[in-house]
């Protein structure tokens, strides 16, 4: 009987230049990713239109460490247990030796092993990933990296471990086909799949008014009206549903990326932000309204004023801009951070608050040049900033682990002190935070926030006291929303899984899983009259439109 041979393991040069390339791409390296497109003639690979996840060349890698370091200590038939070292890419190896710890049979390995810290400099919040500069990372907290990976990727703070031992497992025991498929149908009369984006889908939203018509936003820089219907959700009926209108390849540029979408109040207008450095706003029946080429980098945020005269915009080159909307024209271009705007907010008509890399805040008046306030206190980026509904309070949450309460109610007064409360417990950056929307007028406002710790938390805004550490997700944490009347918060990461917490009780009263190793990278829930529904966007080029009465709580 002849002996069985194995397919031989090939690695290409092609290949290896296509995942480099998007490792420039994911890190922000624009001119070098170019570079080797150009040098590599990688227009010309068939590899180069394949979709690779982001941060696959340093998941690679981290695996070929795995299996180094097992290498390097299987000593006959045991596993050394007493090396302190740990592996890294560059070093040489060297054991050194613990007298104290001593070395396991094959039958015995199980358990803590020597640790391998695996640090990715390319920033994790890749979307949560955006271009960074010679003056350091500049990346933007709305396309979090996508972490279906089981190694974290540092950035500018402490490493995550993983055990070897804990990898190979979950290698070993990754779940069957059949289980996937049972997984995701554990709920499909709530959950309706939407599939025309041919890439990640970073962004969506709802329109205020207009019942069931959303917008969601691509790497591959579409952008696709819906009109959802309400009711079951069965297979056959989601197959069929197809964009109204498909806004497509809206950018020529190598990375096109649309990292922010936001509707005026009215429901009539649509602003998506890019990574070419354009701001589009479109009409609600998906004709161009306006476009303009002001910023010099990628749009990280663009949001309309209250009223929907303005919108404002931060970007990687860092500046604000401020368009007059009805009159299409540049109302004002705002130089005042030192390295990249993150993000923006309105505090009211003719005020917003920036935030960026440079770790302050600065409050800006649209009569002015120059900020009339500026807070500090956060010791890492700032992610986000974010109104209370009255625009007495924002909050700001950062890369330092923290997040900040402002006290902005007199905002243009001289003698503002701008007193502010600090969030303090989770453990890495954070990624989200958004205020619950419905307050009873005895009770303390609620606040929740998400990390790359694996946890949400919900908050005290007024004590800094957190009142829940919400536990269940086993990913990184990358979104969360609370229902339009802020009795439901719902959490969205990088395991797929959406999980319903009742606000008052702090329990969880549904989960909805994809059944696929992908992130769930936005989400928009929103309310017209008496019918509600959340949007998901989804790493595996879907949106889902999850109906919250719908979604079952797990046995």
């Amino acid at each position: 009987m002849g002996t069985m041979m194995t397919a031989p393991i090939t690695i290409t040069a092609d290949e290896v230049n296509c995942l480099i390339h998007a490792y420039f791409q994911d890190s922000g390296f624009q001119h070098s990713a170019f570079s080797l497109r150009m040098e590599g003639r990688l227009d010309h690979s068939h590899h180069i239109k394949k979709h690779i996840p982001r941060g696959e060349l340093v998941e690679l890698l981290s695996k070929a460490l795995l299996y180094t370091e097992v290498e390097a200590h299987w000593k006959g038939d045991s596993l050394a247990k007493n090396c302190k070292n740990v592996f890294s890419l560059l070093e040489h190896h060297v054991c050194a030796v613990d007298p104290n710890a001593t070395s396991l049979p094959a039958s015995q390995q199980s358990g803590e092993s020597n640790m391998l810290k695996v640090t990715r400099e390319t920033g994790a919040k890749r979307k949560f990933s955006t271009p960074s500069t010679e003056d350091g990372r500049a990346e933007k907290r709305v396309r979090k990296e996508v972490a279906n990976h089981d190694t974290f990727m540092a950035v500018d703070g402490p490493s995550r471990t993983v055990t070897k031992e804990a990898k190979l497992s979950e290698l070993q025991h990754a779940p069957s086909e059949a289980v996937v498929k049972k997984t995701k149908t554990k709920c499909p009369e709530a959950v309706r799949l939407l599939q025309a984006h041919k890439a990640e889908v970073f962004v969506v939203a709802w329109n205020p008014s207009v019942a069931g018509q959303l917008v969601s936003g691509s790497r591959d820089a579409t952008v696709n009206y819906w009109n959802v219907p309400f009711g079951s959700y069965d297979a056959p009926s989601a197959s069929q549903l197809r964009p109204t209108v498909t806004l497509a390849n809206l950018a020529t540029a190598s990375q096109a990326d649309l990292t922010s979408i936001d509707w005026n109040a009215d429901g009539s207008l649509v602003a998506v932000g890019s990574y070419d450095s354009i701001l589009r706003i479109c009409t609600a029946g998906g004709k161009l309204y306006l476009t303009d080429n002001h910023h010099k980098g990628p749009i990280f945020a663009a949001k309309f004023s209250l009223s929907g005269q303005w919108i404002v915009t931060a970007s990687l080159d860092s500046t604000s801009c401020v368009w007059d909307v009805q009159n299409k024209r540049l109302h004002r271009q705002y130089r005042n951070h030192e390295t990249c705007c993150l993000d923006v907010d309105w505090l009211d008509d003719s005020t917003f608050a920036s935030g960026g890399s440079d770790r302050v805040v600065h409050i800006v008046s649209l009569n002015g040049t120059k900020p009339i306030r500026t807070l500090r206190g956060h010791t890492g980026e700032i992610n986000l900033i974010k109104c209370n509904p009255s625009r007495t309070h924002m909050a700001t949450c950062s890369d330092d682990t923290t997040a900040r309460i402002w006290n902005i109610e007199n905002i243009h007064s001289e003698k503002s002190t701008f007193a502010h409360v600090t969030l303090k417990g989770h453990k890495q950056c954070l990624t989200s935070v958004k205020w619950c929307p419905n307050t009873p007028a005895d009770e303390h406002e609620l606040i929740a926030t998400a990390s790359f710790d694996f946890t949400a938390r919900l908050w005290d805004s007024v004590t800094g006291d957190c009142l829940k550490i919400f536990t269940d997700h086993t990913k990184d944490v990358y979104t969360l929303s609370f229902s339009p009347d802020g009795d439901r918060l719902v959490t969205g990461g990088g395991d797929g899984s959406l999980y319903m917490y009742d606000v008052k009780t702090r329990e969880r009263s549904g989960l909805w899983t994809s059944g696929e190793k992908t992130g769930i990278f936005e989400i928009d829930w929103k309310k017209w009259e008496e019918t509600s529904l959340i949007a998901l966007a989804m790493e595996h080029k879907v949106v889902a439109v999850v109906d919250p009465a719908k979604l079952l709580q797990p046995s």
